[in-house]
């Protein structure tokens, strides 16, 4: 099974679709609040030229910035 962090915002609606789908094809994850994480924050702008990108997602060390859910299955497949 692959390691699934997200990290994203309880408000964005591209962080909850992320979550919904991952939570409906019954991958477990683990999941960031950037906003409440200022180290979490820091990390995502790392990964995006110095934008917080929500959801930015690590599947085993690839990372994946406001993927669609295909580019969430086909990672995980």
């Amino acid at each position: 099974m692959k390691k699934v962090t997200v990290y994203g915002a309880d408000w964005c609606p591209l962080t909850r679709r992320a979550l919904d789908h991952l939570g409906a094809i019954g991958v477990p994850f683990d999941y960031i609040d950037v906003e409440a994480d200022p180290a979490a924050s820091e990390w995502v702008k790392s990964q995006n030229n110095g934008k917080e990108k929500k959801p930015t997602i690590d599947i085993d060390g690839q990372i994946l910035v406001e993927p669609l859910n295909s580019e969430l299955d086909s990672v995980l497949a």
